[in-house]
């Protein structure tokens, strides 16, 4: 697995942000029982930089804490067919799938770790998470996606060792 992590703002969290990251992909993907190497973009930045990108890219002008920008379509969330056909799906490097681009605002990182009362180590690694599981084609739009993610996020911290 390859994780490339920007930082953008003087703000800088409490821990280790690329080795936490790491920890929760290789998390999500072992889970997930995921049959390939994979590659990953994490942007940490700033509330103001967040709202930008999501009024750019999603038409809603505020900040929020993730954004995630998967790079494959999956007809079933966490099973790909036929990825081997997908143009450009491999890095012709690495020979990695590339999953897609992780935008974690570090502010709200830190707020709503206080908000929630848990760690600000925590909230991070739950954030990146949740980010994962879109990048495999989860949603939560709708109830039963919902219940789906929430059960898969919650079993995903707990195999991580970062429980509520």
């Amino acid at each position: 697995m390859t994780l490339f992590v920007e930082e953008e703002g003087s703000m800088k969290l409490p821990f280790d942000v690329k080795e936490t990251a790491e920890l929760m992909i290789e998390t999500v993907l072992e889970y997930e029982n995921f049959p390939y190497e994979a590659e990953v973009e994490l942007l940490l930045t700033t509330d103001e930089e967040i709202r930008r990108i999501n009024k750019e890219h999603r038409q809603i002008d505020r900040a929020t804490d993730v954004l995630s920008f998967p790079m494959l379509d999956f007809e079933t969330p966490g099973i790909l067919a036929d990825v081997e056909k997908i143009p450009d799906a491999f890095d012709p490097e690495s020979g990695e799938l590339i999953l897609g681009d992780i935008v974690i605002s570090k502010e709200s990182v830190i707020s709503q770790a206080e908000k929630y009362g848990h760690s600000v180590k925590r909230e991070y690694a739950f954030l990146i998470a949740h980010s994962m599981l879109h990048l495999l084609g989860y949603d939560h739009m709708e109830d039963g996606e919902r219940m789906v993610m929430e059960k898969r996020q919650r079993e995903i911290m707990e195999k991580a060792g970062i429980p509520r």
